[in-house]
């Protein structure tokens, strides 16, 4: 990269915004392994038309980046969450870049089919870095070449060997300010598809499908577990339910199967969470009265429509932990919530969420606890009641 793209590549990435993402003085929209990796695969992204693609973009900075400094042109991105797409076309209209030059795909053929060059993110977890690379190695050119970037903190031997299940060359680079790129080529042939993955469980009656950057993989994480054993007395006579962030689909199927009149609305910002969701309705035979979306908070909800929230919050976003996730879909409840609905919430006790919900939501009183998680029922206050 020259000198004068790195300087015009500074310029953009201070332009930046997190918008409509969460947003705190720690929490910026760009990092160092964006500029590594736009600045290692710079020789192959000029110029680009259709053959770029760009994974695990946070807020746009690979990809605007490559549009914008390096004259990329029809950049194909994929975005898990919902936000991060969402904050790539809100600064590219606050760049000025046309949004015309970049298109939103899942991860799928219409994303991969003729890719050169795969720009990447590395994600959080090995399962989500498999299917990634399995999918680019089914569907991009033979003559590929991925590079795939993270801060060295985060970064263990094992993605590298993620990496050589899909193909046949995985180098490292140089560690610079703190970040590393892994370069693939040589894409192997995938063989059977490898995901959704399907888990069992001896509290379940149900299957439950997991993609790889689905929250909790096709298990029954602890909190929900603990959430589950008193479902049956939250608000026992609501016929619409909320699953809040519905990762795998567990909370909401399990509702759904064990109050056969319900219908619940499932949503979820992750691309994964949604179709694990589904696709774990489907098998356990509720498709019909789950209906699942890709949406921010309660968005998808009309307003009062839920006589009960299932509420199972992450507590970081990326790979930082941040209070503020939860938070957002916490005030988010307030208006979703019919009159003297109930939210039931479980999370890690000592993030002490209580004062939070009693204030937005109503009276809370604390359904179970144990070492590790604490569940709370909050039922919304009436309109016009007085807060304290």
């Amino acid at each position: 990269m020259s000198e004068a793209e790195a300087s015009a590549l500074s310029g953009l990435f201070a332009a930046l915004s997190r918008r409509p993402d969460l947003e705190a003085p720690e929490l910026l929209a760009h990092d160092a392994t964006d500029a590594l990796l736009l600045e290692t695969a710079a020789a192959g992204i000029r110029g680009s038309d259709g053959d770029l693609v760009v994974i695990g973009d946070r807020h746009g900075a690979l990809t605007l980046g490559a549009v914008g400094v390096l004259g990329a042109n029809r950049v194909r991105t994929h975005q898990d969450p919902l936000l991060g797409e969402r904050a790539l076309a809100a600064n590219a209209e606050r760049i000025g870049i046309p949004s015309g030059s970049f298109a939103s795909h899942g991860l799928d053929a219409g994303l991969l089919e003729g890719a050169r060059v795969v720009l990447m993110q590395l994600p959080r977890g090995l399962e989500a870095l498999d299917e990634t690379a399995a999918a680019i190695a089914r569907w991009a050119r033979p003559d590929v070449r991925v590079y795939a970037g993270g801060r060295v903190k985060h970064m263990t031997r094992a993605m590298n060997d993620v990496l050589a299940r899909s193909f046949a060359e995985v180098r490292a680079g140089l560690g610079q300010r703190k970040s590393r790129v892994l370069t693939a080529a040589g894409p192997r042939d995938p063989g059977p598809a490898r995901f959704p993955r399907w888990g069992e469980d001896p509290d379940l009656a149900f299957r439950v499908a997991a993609h790889g950057a689905t929250f909790g993989g096709a298990t029954l994480d602890h909190g929900s577990r603990l959430l589950l054993v008193g479902l049956a007395d939250a608000a026992p006579d609501a016929r619409r339910i909320v699953d809040l962030g519905c990762g795998n689909g567990v909370l909401g199927v399990a509702a759904a199967l064990a109050r056969p009149a319900t219908r619940v609305i499932a949503t979820d910002q992750s691309a994964a969470a949604v179709a694990a969701t589904a696709l774990t309705a489907e098998a356990a035979g509720v498709a019909e009265r789950v209906e699942v979306h890709r949406a921010d908070a309660t968005e998808a909800v009309p307003d009062g429509w839920a006589e009960l929230i299932l509420l199972n919050p992450p507590f970081h976003t990326g790979a930082a932990v941040h209070a503020g996730v939860a938070h957002r879909l916490i005030r988010s409840c307030a208006r979703a919530l019919a009159p003297r609905g109930e939210l039931r919430i479980v999370f890690n006790s000592h993030l002490g969420y209580r004062p939070l919900i009693e204030r937005v939501i109503g009276p809370t009183r604390q359904v179970a606890r144990d070492r590790t998680f604490t569940v709370l029922s909050a039922v919304r206050r009436s309109p016009g009641a007085r807060t304290r």
